[in-house]
Formats: C-alpha cells, sequence, structure tokens
C-alpha cells in the first residue's frame, strides 16, 4: 500500500510501487512522445515524479538522453551557477557492532585495527584539515552505543568548532551517524551541526536485510524512518544517499526519490542533498562479490536525472570517484565534492602505518585539496567554501524557498568569491592562486546587483588586508 505520507516505511517506499514503477518505466523506454512530455515537463524546473524520473533512465535513446544531460547542465547552472562546495570526512571512530557485508567495519572483521580518535587527537586532524584550507566536514563514525555514544560525537563536535588555527577554522560539521531517537537527534541539533546524513544503502527490504545480517541497523524500517525522527527532531537539513552496486540501480534509484518525494510531502522540504556512492575495495570487501554494478555511462545519466527530477537539492560525488568520473558528473548536476579526503581513522595529522590500516574504502581520487581546487578552476568551476546560509539560518524550507525563486544566487555567488579569495590568500599554491584570482575577476562581473557586486569587491579588498569570514 503507497503513501506518501505515511510513517511507516513500508508505505512510503512500497515495493509494489517501485516494482510498479519499474514495469511502466520498461513498458515506455521507447515511447518518444511520452518521453519528450516528460523532458517537456522538467524544463520548467519544478522537477519530475520518481515514475516519469524511471522512464527517463531506462530511455536509451541517444538523441532524447543528450537533451537530459543538456537539460540537467542547464538546471544546475540556474540553481548553484558554476559553484563546487567543497568538504572532507573526519572519521572518529571505527567501532562497530553492525554485521553489515559491505564495509570493512564490520564486527566479524577481526584484524582490522580498532581506532577511537581522543578529543586531542580530533584537535590535531582538525587543525590538518585547517591547514589544507576546509571549512566544511563530513563526520563519520561507526555503530557502537559503548565506544561511540551520542555523548562521544557531541563532544567532538563541540571540540572541532572550538579549534582556530591561524585563520583556519571550521564552520560547518555535518553529521553521518547510525540511526537513532529524535532526542538525540534534537541534541545533534543544538549542538550545531549543518546537515544530518544517513544512506540508505539499498530500499530493498529484503535484499537491505540480507546485507545487514546483524546489529541494530538490521532494522530496515527503524533505518528507513531515521529522517522522519531527524526532522520530528528539529534538523530540517537531511542528506540521503545509496550504495550503487549492492542492488539492482533502477530500484534504489527509483527508492530514493520516492524517500525525497515523502520527505517534501511530510515536512515541507525534500533532502538537502543525495549523495551517489558506488561501492569500492576494502579491506575484506571485494566489490565484484556484488552483482549490482553499474557502469559510468549509468553512473552519469543517473547523476543527470537525479538533477532533473530534484532540481534544488544538492548532488554529492566523494572521492570514491576517479577524476575522471567526477570531471564527466559536474557537468551534469553535482554541486558538492570532498578533496584531499581520507577515510582512515586519524589519516590526515599523520600518515597511518600499511599494517595499520583502517580505511573505510579505497579513495580512487587521491589528489590534494589544492590540485583539486586547482582542477576546478582550470574547468570553469568556482570552489566554493561557503557555510553562510547554514550560519544565518538559511536551512530547510528557507534554504530551499531561497533556491526555488533564484534569490539563493544574491549570496551564493558573493559568498562562493569571498570563502574562495580566502583560501587563496591563506593556502593556494602559487599556480592555483594566478588561475584563482583570474575566476574572481571574471565572475565579479557576472553579479548583476551593483550593490552586491561593490560590497563584495570591498570585502574581497578586506580579506586581502588580513580580514576573514564574511557572508552575505
Amino acid at each position: 500500500m503507497y503513501d506518501v505520507k505515511s510513517k511507516v516505511a513500508e508505505e512510503f517506499i512500497s515495493h509494489q510501487e517501485i516494482l510498479d514503477t519499474l514495469e511502466y518505466a520498461k513498458a515506455n523506454k521507447d515511447n518518444k512522445a511520452l518521453i519528450d512530455e516528460i523532458i517537456k515537463k522538467a524544463e520548467a524546473m519544478k522537477g519530475i515524479s520518481h515514475r516519469e524520473a524511471a522512464v527517463l533512465l531506462e530511455c536509451d535513446l541517444e538523441e532524447e538522453t543528450q537533451r537530459i544531460y543538456q537539460l540537467a547542465k542547464k538546471i544546475k547552472e540556474k540553481f548553484y551557477g558554476n559553484r563546487i562546495v567543497m568538504f572532507a570526512p573526519l572519521y572518529l571512530s571505527n567501532y562497530c557492532v553492525n554485521g553489515c557485508v559491505y564495509c570493512p567495519y564490520h564486527y566479524v572483521n577481526k584484524h582490522i585495527p580498532r581506532k577511537k580518535l581522543t578529543q586531542e587527537q580530533i584537535r590535531r586532524e582538525v587543525i590538518a584539515l585547517q591547514d589544507m584550507g576546509h571549512k566544511r566536514l563530513a563526520l563519520e563514525a561507526g555503530e557502537d552505543p559503548v565506544n561511540n555514544p551520542i555523548e562521544y560525537i557531541l563532544e567532538s563536535i563541540e571540540t572541532i568548532y572550538s579549534v582556530k588555527h591561524r585563520n583556519g577554522s571550521i564552520r560547518r560539521v555535518n553529521v553521518n551517524i547510525a540511526a537513532t531517537t529524535v532526542e538525540n537527534y534534537r541534541k545533534l541539533k543544538e549542538a550545531g551541526i549543518g546537515t544530518y546524513i544517513l544512506f540508505q544503502e539499498t530500499y530493498h527490504k529484503e535484499n537491505y536485510e540480507k546485507l545487514h545480517p546483524t546489529g541494530p541497523k538490521h532494522n530496515y524500517a527503524y533505518h528507513t524512518e531515521a529522517m522522519d525522527r531527524a526532522m520530528e527532531g528539529g534538523i530540517d537539513d537531511v542528506g540521503l544517499g545509496v550504495l550503487f552496486g549492492l542492488n539492482n540501480y533502477m530500484y534504489d534509484f527509483v527508492g530514493i526519490l520516492m524517500h525525497a518525494e515523502h520527505l517534501e510531502a511530510s515536512f515541507g522540504v525534500g533532502p538537502h542533498t543525495i549523495s551517489v556512492p558506488r561501492i569500492r575495495p576494502a579491506d575484506d570487501i571485494d566489490p565484484n562479490s556484488f552483482d549490482g554494478g553499474i557502469s559510468d555511462d549509468i553512473f552519469a545519466k543517473i547523476v543527470a536525472i537525479l538533477r532533473i527530477a530534484v532540481p534544488y537539492t544538492g548532488i554529492i560525488v566523494s572521492t570514491r570517484e576517479s577524476q575522471k568520473s567526477r570531471e564527466r558528473v559536474l557537468g551534469l548536476g553535482v554541486s558538492q565534492i570532498s578533496g584531499g579526503s581520507r577515510t582512515n581513522v586519524g589519516g590526515y595529522a599523520e600518515a597511518e602505518p600499511e599494517d595499520e590500516d583502517t580505511s573505510q574504502f579505497d579513495v580512487e581520487d587521491k589528489r590534494t585539496l589544492d590540485q583539486v581546487v586547482n582542477w576546478l578552476l582550470s574547468l570553469g568551476h568556482i570552489p566554493s567554501f561557503c557555510t553562510a546560509c547554514y550560519r544565518e539560518g538559511r536551512t530547510g524550507d528557507r534554504f530551499m524557498s531561497l533556491v526555488k525563486s533564484g534569490q539563493i544566487a544574491n549570496c551564493c555567488q558573493p559568498n562562493a568569491l569571498m570563502t574562495l579569495k580566502e583560501y587563496l590568500e591563506d593556502y593556494a599554491s602559487y599556480d592555483t592562486k594566478i588561475k584563482g584570482e583570474a575566476v574572481i575577476k571574471d565572475e565579479l562581473q557576472q553579479i548583476s546587483n551593483e550593490r552586491v557586486r561593490n560590497i563584495t569587491i570591498e570585502k574581497l579588498r578586506l580579506i586581502e588586508q588580513g580580514h576573514r569570514d564574511f557572508r552575505f
């Protein structure tokens, strides 16, 4: 029984509705009239339904696929411009009580070293990240009520925000931890987190339970309903994601859009971000042991159609993907990427010995943050370290209303340029600084509001004199 507003996981993510949608999409994959109608609807840039999106993903007509790519690029440019927000993950602990078969942190793995950062070690990690130039982190930890209780997470967030090193500071901490209670979500909100992120891995209940044979995460309903509890706890910026490679990609593509529709229908605001990770090799994990892998072409098409279906939502691609893969999807809707990432516990301040590897997965894009910033500038993007909306209270429906109206550009464009200027002054290599200054000069002319442009120019001048942290 499908009910988009239901609070029951198996009703707002209805197995039968997904099967019906997949059957409909397959039956209409060559229906050019219908596909043209869906693309025309999408051109209004107000999104399309999960069933319409499934038809586009199933479609293999080359001409229509190119139209999809062009529209995705156009929508991304309208709502997010050429800005790409930068972040890095920070792993606090790999202690975990779950039995997830795709993750080396599963409790059955007895040879991976188990680590948990002390608050002093967290400070050192944060300083190392600040010295790279990062302003936004995604906090990661395994699920272990003894080793990683909510009190440890809250103390760690406080520590992260407290560290001020030279001109560095972490201005936004997003949190990716296990599903928890409304009370704990309230505590996270009070601690000043940005986005609460939780990957579903797969929306197929039977496969989900097989992939999570033991531990709290085995409970499909509790996990799938977590975003409702987060919203009820006051967190209005939430991030969804599935791990492509574990299950049929069409099923999970439809599932994540149904989840987004559920949040919009129930709370008036959809997900702040959607992540699209693909499974990667890790300590005792072989991606080839799963039969749901997807090609680069399918991956690119998924990104493009997500951008069309949920035009206001940020799309994240991490360093799981190669430089080549990331470059391709940057033009199809991606708005956030990580750079200089480490996926091991304590991997920034000091290199980890090879025989003590605590990585959750192998990083494919191993470039430094400066190399990634330089690359983005060369491609015509603006690497942004902005966290202004979160700190100005522009979250949830307030953020989405600004995005939908197009007014967010009056904030985002100048904020992106000012945070890029900070990076160039404090952290950039010579070549990156030259490229960045040229981009700032050109982009200033794209700020149509003369008052905003003049204020931005003045703030850029003050940044050169040593002042920091301006924002609209």
